[in-house]
């Protein structure tokens, strides 16, 4: 990553700088997306086995459970050793890669994408006016003491499950808030996720597989391991099964505006948190042959109570008296929004045009009227970066009129 970060100072406010950056972006993400597919599938997998386990019938003292299974055109047969068999197998696959590929392409999308552009992205002064610096160390320290907390409440608070899983739901809870507290409402959310992800590859990192390769040392040496290891990764585990809906929620929040935009999205972010852990919640118990009638309606009743108040008020439209012409709209567009939706943005930051929208012409403008209205009229999270083009709300009104005039062209 260092060597990635010299060459984009090498090339920062030359031609080359954005599609650098482009493509550095391109090809990371994909990078992330593919180990966090890797991670998560075998996560829900892995799970699915413990909820699925036959641990009754014809189970032979030393295993925990088995399971039989088809796919593909063929069929499996899985078994569980309580703590270990008698011969640790010479071909041993582990699964922690995933997890550690997972983390550092997102700390380098972190990087790429807030730290980079840290006065763009990472800061909004109405909600927290500071530097660059203090808001990168903000970031980097928030993921350590993060860590830190929750693994103490791990070790400390996991005898009791309902004391255990209310501290855990307090921490989280707390980092959504703290984070919508500090930077602006993108970044707030991705540093949740962050938070979540980094809880996440550090149970693997200090716990999970240094716990697995001492039972795995005690077996080679035909001692007994120790059942502490493999409660612990368990408990681990589960955890970060929980977490992995409200990760991949916050994956794709940047796309969606009325979420992170909301006057109060650190309550946004808490309600569609719970939603969606409660639905994975009812998922684990249905796999263990648990059925809960109450679990999967109250969560889809939270995610969609959010859907609900976070819509838009109408917008009034009363002093609508005079005609508003496409020409006035084209002049507010021109003038508020090509700087960054252009073929060729004059933005610092943005050197492709966001998502590939541009207004360099009439014809794009009104062919895209529509997401113009949501964004800078119902919305109002445009123009980017706390309306850093300083768009007027009389200029606001006018595309607002014009589209409830009928938005001729």
């Amino acid at each position: 990553m260092s060597g990635l970060g010299i060459v984009y100072l090498f090339l920062k406010g030359t031609i080359w700088e954005g599609h650098f950056m482009e493509w550095m972006n391109l090809v990371v993400r994909v990078i992330h997306i593919t180990f966090g597919i890797a991670w998560i599938g075998a996560s829900f997998y892995f799970v699915f086995l413990e909820n699925a386990l036959n641990r009754t019938e014809n189970v032979r003292d030393e295993l925990a459970g088995n399971l039989w299974a088809v796919h593909g055109g063929g069929f499996y047969y899985l078994e569980k050793y309580k703590l270990a068999p008698k011969k640790i197998p010479k071909d041993l696959h582990w699964f922690k890669y995933e997890a550690y590929f997972t983390w550092l392409s997102g700390f380098s999308l972190l990087i790429i994408v807030y730290y980079f552009n840290a006065k763009s992205m990472l800061i909004d002064p109405e909600v927290l006016n500071i530097s660059a610096f203090t808001a990168i160390s903000i970031s980097v320290f928030s993921l350590v003491i993060g860590w830190i907390l929750y693994d103490q409440i791990c070790k400390h608070l996991s005898k009791n499950k309902t004391t255990f899983t209310i501290a855990i739901t307090v921490l989280v809870f707390f980092f959504a808030w703290f984070y919508c507290q500090v930077f602006s409402g993108r970044a707030a959310y991705i540093h949740f996720g962050a938070f979540l992800g980094t809880l996440m590859a550090a149970n693997v990192f200090f716990v999970i597989i240094p716990g697995q390769k001492r039972m795995v040392n005690a077996a080679k040496k035909g001692e007994l391991p120790d059942p502490k290891d493999g409660k612990a990764a368990m408990m681990r585990s589960y955890t970060n099964n929980y977490f992995t809906l409200p990760v991949l929620f916050v994956m794709i929040s940047n796309h969606f505006p009325s979420t992170f935009g909301n006057d109060y999205e650190w309550a946004v972010l808490i309600a569609i948190t719970v939603g969606t852990a409660g639905i994975k919640h009812y998922l684990n118990l249905r796999e263990k042959g648990q059925l809960s009638v109450w679990i999967m309606p109250i969560s889809v009743i939270i995610l969609l109570g959010v859907a609900f108040t976070t819509a838009p008020e109408p917008p009034k439209y009363e002093n609508c008296t005079t005609e508003v012409s496409f020409t006035e709209v084209v002049s507010i567009v021109k003038n508020r929004c090509v700087v960054c939706h252009s073929k060729n943005p004059e933005d610092e930051v943005w050197k492709v045009a966001p998502n590939g929208v541009m207004y360099d012409t009439p014809e794009q403008i009104y062919n895209l009227r529509e997401k113009i209205y949501q964004r800078a009229v119902l919305s109002k999270n445009m123009p980017f970066n706390n309306n850093q083009t300083g768009m007027l709300e009389e200029e606001r009104d006018i595309i607002n009129c014009w589209m409830n005039q009928g938005a001729s062209k």
